[in-house]
């Protein structure tokens, strides 16, 4: 089995590099540092990544026979948000953030993974929604590092690893703990 120990830290743009198989993992699957997959080749491989790591769209992997391994975002079930107005999506990134949620910000939209209750919650600011399937990319969170709880399902919390405290995580509106740092 080939191995990947390790990310590189360019894109792929930035040099001319021969690209020698692609990944392609849905979110959930990059956040994991050690995780057994298949090229779109069929090979399998064993990622053995430094902890905490989250592989995103376009990085690349050095494997274990040298070639360079390119991250495919997979597409994956969504739920697609938006407002009437900037402030009413910002209320929504509030409450959504408020509740630790993995949550990807475009020019004008949110994306999260798909949760009823969250959905209620959204509707209920007014906002909009539509299920779709694409790639989700997430925000790293302020400090850009972080790992993830998964007691919530596919949406789980991410926590920056520089704050991390422990308190329980049954989170509403009124947390009752600060997260300044």
């Amino acid at each position: 089995m080939l191995e990947i120990r390790n990310k590189l830290k360019m894109r792929r743009a930035a040099y001319a590099l021969k690209i020698g198989g692609a990944l392609r993992l849905a979110f959930e699957q990059r956040q994991k540092s050690r995780l057994r997959a298949r090229l779109e080749s069929g090979e399998e491989v064993g990622l053995v990544l430094p902890r905490g790591e989250i592989l995103r769209g376009g990085d690349l992997l050095s494997a274990s026979d040298g070639r360079i391994i390119e991250v495919i975002a997979q597409p994956e079930p969504l739920l697609h948000v938006e407002c009437a107005t900037p402030a009413a999506l910002t209320r929504a990134a509030y409450h959504l953030g408020n509740r630790h949620v993995p949550v990807e910000v475009g020019d004008g939209y949110l994306r999260l993974a798909p949760d009823h209750v969250l959905q209620q919650m959204l509707r209920g600011l007014g906002a909009s929604l539509r299920e779709i399937e694409a790639p989700f990319e997430p925000e790293a969170g302020a400090y850009g590092g972080g790992h993830r709880h998964d007691e919530m399902g596919r949406g789980g919390r991410i926590h920056d690893s520089h704050r991390d405290h422990d308190h329980d995580h049954a989170h509403d509106n009124d947390h009752g703990h600060p997260h300044e740092p």
